[in-house]
């Protein structure tokens, strides 16, 4: 871990690309569901109850504490989904316990990466009919990072297959206080993302374009601006 050099970055405009259906002001996911006004206000009642970004804001979620979240700036829920939403098998830099704010340095590689993790989900289920549209939104750092660009062993922690070692590492690396990592992008050649550990440095976050990807009976996806 010592051995990984870092870097003072500087840059502004890093992509992360989110499901529009969790994007601020898009409909409720559970709209559809409810029967009037009054049944909506009890499945958000409902769902309060386990959503975990409000369980963190209360400081009742063990991976992460109210006081690393952020509060009173545009996006911030945004932000804290980030950090208390992980996948349940964890993410390349994160385990199953607390999230981390992913993005790229240019929009190719961001599309490239959330294409080619819907595509697998595709094809766990041999079904590529589907279109899905993302809302991009744009964060600005002015931070010191671990940089595997910089590391002659960064393929040990860049498998395209498993994530075993490379969240072992950010585990150490948290630990350690680091806030984050850059590495190259395993799904876009001479692409580079960032890893950022910690809610409080992602900056200036706003909403721009949004994407619709689409598959049409293949694992090739079209991407359509503007939707």
């Amino acid at each position: 871990m010592q051995q990984i050099p870092t870097t003072l970055l500087r840059r502004y405009d890093l992509h992360r690309l989110i499901p529009s259906r969790f994007a601020e002001d898009e409909d409720s996911v559970l709209a559809p569901i409810a029967d009037d006004a009054h049944h909506l206000h009890e499945l958000f009642e409902l769902d309060n109850a386990s959503n975990r970004r409000l369980l963190a804001e209360s400081d009742r979620l063990p991976g992460i504490g109210i006081d690393e979240l952020v509060f009173g700036i545009p996006h911030f829920r945004v932000i804290n989904a980030a950090f208390t939403y992980p996948r349940p098998e964890g993410s390349r830099f994160n385990g199953p316990e607390r999230g981390a704010w992913y993005c790229s340095f240019e929009l190719e590689t961001a599309l490239a990466e959330v294409i080619f993790h819907k595509t697998v989900e595709y094809a766990e289920i041999n079904f590529f009919h589907d279109s899905v549209r993302y809302q991009l939104y744009l964060a600005d750092f002015s931070s010191e990072f671990h940089d595997l660009r910089l590391f002659e062993n960064q393929l040990l922690y860049l498998d395209p297959q498993s994530y075993q070692d490379s969240q072992l590492l950010a585990g150490q690396l948290l630990e350690a206080g680091s806030l984050g990592l850059i590495y190259p992008s395993v799904r876009k050649s001479d692409g580079a993302n960032l890893c950022c550990f910690r809610p409080a440095l992602v900056g200036d976050v706003r909403k721009t374009d949004r994407f619709e990807l689409t598959w049409s009976g293949d694992k090739v996806a079209t991407i359509t601006k503007g939707i």
